[in-house]
Formats: C-alpha cells, sequence, structure tokens
C-alpha cells in the first residue's frame, strides 16, 4: 500500500486530472501533467548531481510557478525543500543554507548578486540553478539555467517513498534565528488533506481515496483555484495557500511582482476566477478593503463573484476589517489560528455570522495547559498556554529548542508553539499572544497583540505595532508605533477609545506616529524593527 508522501500524491493527482490547470503565474499556466513532468526533469537532473534522500534543496525564489516546480522536485527525490527568505542578506543567507546542510539552490536572477558572493562561504552546496527574470542579470559563473535544465533532462523514474520522510519548514526568526520545524512528510501531508475539508470538498481517509476525492472534486466543479497573496517562502503562504489547494486537486495562482498590490491581487482574483484567496491579517485584508472601497467609490466595482473564501493564518485581522470585506462580497472569512509548530483552531465569519478578533475554536485535540501542566478550566479567566498533539519531530539541529517546545504530560506528547490563551465558559479560545514577545510592567503581563486590536479598532490608525522598553519606574513599559489614515490623530482621543477595550495598565504609555509600520513580506509583524524604532524616537 502507498504511504502519504506529498511526492506521492501529486503524482497520483496529476494521473487523475493530467489535463487541468495546476500552476497559473502572470499569463502561464501549466496543467497537472506540465507539472509533474517538468517537476521530475528537474528531480532527475539532481539526482544526477548526487542528490538523494534527506538533500536539502533551498528555494531563494520569489512567488512563480517555478518555486512550486522545485518544492515539488525535491520531494519526488525523497529530498526536502527549504524556504529561503529573499530578504535576507549574505550573512543571514549564509547562516540558513549552512545550517539547513543545502546541497543546491534555486534562485532567481534578481538574486546572482548575493549568490555570487556567498557561493564560496556555502559548506554543502554544490549545485546553482538559475531562474531568470527581468533583472537582465547573466548567468553566476558554474550555475545552470533554470529551463535548460528542464529542456535538457529525463524525468526522473517514480519511486516508492517513505511516510517518515523528512518535510522541513524554517521559521521567520522574528525572535531570533530562524530555525528549522521538522515535520514527518506523511503526516504533513495526510494533515493538510484534512485541513482541506474547509474549501467544502471530499477529504481522503487514505492516499488510496485521493484519486477518487480529486475525480469527484473535479466532477462537481469543486476544484479550488487558489490565489496566494502572500509569500510562498512562509508556512501560510507554501501549505495554506498552495499545498491544500494542491491535493484537492486545484490551481495555485501566484503573481511575480514583490510587495502588496492590492489592485493586482482583486484583478487576480477577477481575471482567473480565484476561488480562494490567502492573506496574512490586516497587513493584506486592509489594503485590499481600501482598493475595493476606492473601486466602488470611483464606479468600478471588482467583480468578486469566484471568490469563496477569504483565509488567514499567522497573525489576528480585526473585525473591522472583516466587516469592511463582507460589505463588499458575501463570502466566508477563515482566521486560522496556527504556526509552523502546528495548527490550533480557526475562526469563521461572514455575513449573519459576527466577525470576532481573537476568539478561535480550537480543535478538539488542542488543550490549554498553566505553569504547572494541569489544564486550565473554562470559564475560568485563568490564562495558560496552547498546546497541540502536532506531527512536529522537533527543530533541525536544535535539542535544546526542541525539549523546551515539546513536552510529555501523562504520558502523552505536547508541542507548545508560544502562544498564550483563555478557554472561556463555552469551550471556545481567547487568544492573549506569543508568550516570547509578553511585556511584563510592574508585574503585570502585557501581550501585545491584545493592545495592537485595541489601538485598531479606532478609525484613524491604519496599522500599529506595540513593545516593551526598558523603564526604571515599570521594568518595561508599553510603547505602540502607530501609522494613521489622517491627519486628525489624537493620542487623548485614543486612549479613551482603548480604555473601554482594555485594562489601563495595558494602555501605550506613548504612541509614537511612524510613516509605515514594518512587517516581513508575509505580513507578520517585526518587532525587533519596532523595538529599535521606539528607543529612537523616545
Amino acid at each position: 500500500m502507498d504511504e502519504w508522501h506529498f511526492g506521492t500524491a501529486y503524482e497520483l493527482i496529476a494521473d487523475t486530472v493530467g489535463d487541468q490547470p495546476a500552476l497559473i503565474c502572470d499569463g502561464v499556466t501549466r496543467t497537472w501533467s506540465e507539472y509533474d513532468d517538468r517537476s521530475a526533469k528537474l528531480a532527475g537532473f539532481l539526482v544526477g548531481q548526487g542528490l538523494g534522500v534527506e538533500s536539502k534543496v533551498g528555494l531563494y525564489l520569489h512567488n512563480s510557478n517555478e518555486y512550486m516546480e522545485a518544492h515539488h522536485a525535491a520531494m519526488k527525490f525523497r529530498g526536502c525543500p527549504i524556504n529561503v527568505n529573499y530578504r535576507y542578506q549574505e550573512d543571514e543567507l549564509v547562516y540558513l543554507l549552512n545550517n539547513a546542510d543545502a546541497e543546491a539552490v534555486v534562485f532567481h536572477s534578481k538574486y546572482a548578486g548575493r549568490i555570487e558572493a556567498i557561493k564560496d562561504r556555502l559548506e554543502k552546496t554544490k549545485v546553482f540553478i538559475q531562474v531568470s527574470d527581468d533583472s537582465g542579470n547573466a548567468l553566476v559563473f558554474g550555475s545552470h539555467d533554470y529551463e535548460s535544465v528542464i529542456m535538457g533532462s529525463e524525468p526522473m523514474k517514480r519511486i516508492n517513498r517513505k511516510a517518515e520522510d523528512l518535510y522541513m519548514l524554517y521559521t521567520g526568526g522574528t525572535t531570533g534565528m530562524p530555525k528549522g520545524v521538522m515535520y514527518s512528510n506523511g503526516e504533513h501531508c495526510s494533515s493538510l488533506c484534512g485541513i482541506g475539508a474547509m474549501l467544502g470538498t471530499p477529504v481522503p481517509q487514505s492516499i488510496t481515496d485521493l484519486s477518487d476525492c480529486v475525480s469527484q472534486t473535479r466532477d462537481i466543479g469543486l476544484s479550488p483555484r487558489g490565489l496566494v497573496c502572500c509569500p510562498l517562502m512562509h508556512g501560510t503562504g507554501i501549505w495554506v495557500g498552495a499545498m491544500i489547494t494542491h491535493l484537492a486537486g486545484g490551481a495555485v495562482i501566484t503573481v511575480k511582482k514583490l510587495g502588496l498590490d492590492a489592485d493586482l491581487l482583486l484583478k487576480q482574483i477577477e481575471n482567473e476566477r480565484a476561488s480562494l484567496a490567502t492573506i496574512v491579517g490586516d497587513a493584506f485584508a486592509r489594503p485590499i478593503l481600501n482598493a475595493l472601497d476606492k473601486a466602488q467609490k470611483d464606479g468600478k466595482p471588482y467583480d468578486l463573484s469566484s471568490l469563496k473564501i477569504m483565509l488567514s493564518s499567522g497573525v489576528m485581522w480585526s473585525q473591522e476589517t472583516k466587516e469592511g470585506l463582507l460589505g463588499h462580497h458575501d463570502m466566508m472569512l477563515v482566521d486560522a489560528m496556527g504556526s509552523s509548530e502546528g495548527n490550533m483552531g480557526i475562526a469563521v465569519a461572514a455575513r449573519g455570522v459576527p466577525p470576532k478578533t481573537a476568539s478561535f475554536q480550537a480543535n478538539e485535540d488542542v488543550k490549554v495547559f498553566d505553569d504547572n501542566n494541569c489544564q486550565v478550566t473554562p470559564g475560568s479567566d485563568e490564562m495558560g498556554m496552547v498546546a497541540t498533539p502536532s506531527a512536529m519531530r522537533g527543530y533541525y539541529k536544535d535539542p535544546e529548542k526542541t525539549e523546551k517546545t515539546v513536552r510529555v504530560i501523562d504520558g502523552v506528547r505536547w508541542v507548545f508553539p508560544g502562544d498564550y490563551a483563555k478557554i472561556e465558559a463555552d469551550g471556545s479560545m481567547t487568544l492573549l499572544g506569543r508568550g516570547s514577545m509578553c511585556i511584563n510592567t510592574a508585574g503585570e503581563k502585557v501581550f501585545p497583540e491584545e493592545v495592537e486590536e485595541a489601538l485598531k479598532s479606532h478609525s484613524s490608525v491604519q496599522d500599529c505595532l506595540v513593545v516593551g522598553i526598558p523603564d526604571e519606574k515599570f521594568g518595561e513599559k508599553v510603547v505602540a508605533l502607530a501609522s494613521c489614515t489622517d491627519d486628525k490623530f489624537s493620542e487623548i482621543e485614543l486612549m479613551d477609545h482603548c480604555r473601554s477595550k482594555i485594562a489601563g495598565y495595558k494602555l501605550p504609555k506613548n504612541v509614537l506616529l511612524v510613516d509605515k509600520v514594518a512587517r516581513a513580506p508575509n505580513g507578520k509583524a517585526d518587532y525587533k524593527w519596532a523595538a529599535r524604532r521606539a528607543l529612537e524616537l523616545l
């Protein structure tokens, strides 16, 4: 019997719906048959270069069809694709690729100069494959042209794979150096298939059921067309936006343009008839809402009739933004609570289902434990850490971090991603924030996310981040950096507004105005920048 594995799953899907679109990017469409064939040729080339089981392939790429092809190729030969943040500078790239033991790197020509500068510092990398783009950069000496590799290679023959094969995703490193979160390929594949139930498509109980489920999905016209608005190099993009879509036999839609262009994304929804759009919180949702508002005002509204789901993961997004989006289009807004370490729960909003912020329906097997490893009692207002029976194996080359994250309680293995929450009387979970970012002010714990949501609920605040800054009186004081929508900002008015939403000790001692709040390409908070900038402005 075949085992769960992304490489095997995608091959089965290609055999089932080969003539259906799998990849769409800037007008270039690849069918599932083409997708599988091109990935097999790239895999064949890499195997010929000496790569094999658990060999790591760095993907130093923007959103593109090539990103997905290289991702699939690595898993075909039981290797492991490695996500590379394209914003990294030379030293960061060297750290990541060496830490991952990357034997090959596939990169866009835009970064040819950086690859040229660091390639001699890479300890195990022996293969460099360059994807052409509009940069005009020449081929790096010793590297291979991507399309030439595809055109000149024989497809790798299909092989049997093992569910326990390594799959890995590197964290964003917002609170430290990036770390590789390890998974069993098969368990992760099966888990994402299960999460795909929110698409309304049949869910296979085993990989042998996959072909039938994909056929049924196609026959009833539910094959998803998923627009990945956020970068594929992050978990939300690759897992939620791409892999869940693929496992339902759907097409992954991307745009190569760097930076968030809300109008371009809305045009893609309209032109490509996207049924799913994957974003990361208000950093994406608010610009999209603003673009929708402007288009409506100009009498040229976007056609969103194909869009059934807008899904956000990684950060919370505000009630006000959700309400604004639903005002334009009746769809399901899914707020997924999770991290690289594991999925924890979801919140769903639609017309007639009032949106909420930070309130989730926890997955059935998710628990909240206090510091003494006792479950938090629902309705007690007691705070604890969220725990999930995630298939995460641990952190690559970091047993110390693994030991802190994985605990065994009463004989059961739990993964603690680092999120704090309360369990309400009705069983729902109220997310408080990440423990690593918790601010200790005068002995009170304050989670930045809670304060940020209170601030963003004011109409004059476009975006904000909250950090703790050393203070003689309080130990740490709460400081907010905010960008505003107009010139009518009033700190007194803002504080009065927030006072009705959060306790007084949580209110910022300072609100510092900035032109733009810095965030990573995936929309996640850049707290390192916020702390540095706050100290500069105080």
